[in-house]
């Protein structure tokens, strides 16, 4: 009878070890960066843009409410924020971003915040070209 009901419970405890070996599942990603009311603004968004076809990488200079081109992309910076120095270092530009196109209108692609330290967070989907942001620059406003 013993060896029987051993028999039964090997199985079971053997199933159940493996499972309380598995590590834990990776903790969840840090909270995207906020920029707050104390930040400092500036005229200036330093952008790169990646044209996936050719992989050629530029940098440009956008200050804020002027249109600038990436290719086939005009981009306008609505606002350019940095963190104060004794902060967490961020920058974090809103842009509108549309696809000019010939003899059609232009195709709105990304209106929002774009992060510096965290380019996926909030990325433009398109199948040319990437833009992201890496500064805030000149005189803050």
């Amino acid at each position: 009878m013993r060896a029987r009901l051993a028999a039964l419970l090997l199985p079971a405890v053997l199933a159940v070890v493996p499972a309380a070996a598995q590590p834990a599942p990776p903790s969840m990603p840090a909270a995207p960066p906020q920029m707050t009311g104390t930040d400092l603004s500036f005229d200036t968004a330093v952008l790169q843009g990646l044209d996936k076809v050719t992989a050629r990488v530029v940098t440009v200079e956008a200050p804020v409410g002027a249109p600038v081109h990436v290719g086939a992309l005009e981009i306008i910076v609505r606002a350019c924020k940095k963190r104060r120095p004794e902060d967490q270092p961020e920058s974090a530009a809103f842009l509108d971003i549309w696809e000019l196109r010939k003899d059609q209108p232009a195709a709105a692609l990304f209106r929002g915040w774009m992060f510096a330290s965290s380019p996926a967070l909030s990325a433009m989907e398109h199948p040319v070209y990437d833009i992201w942001v890496l500064d805030c620059r000149g005189k803050t406003r």
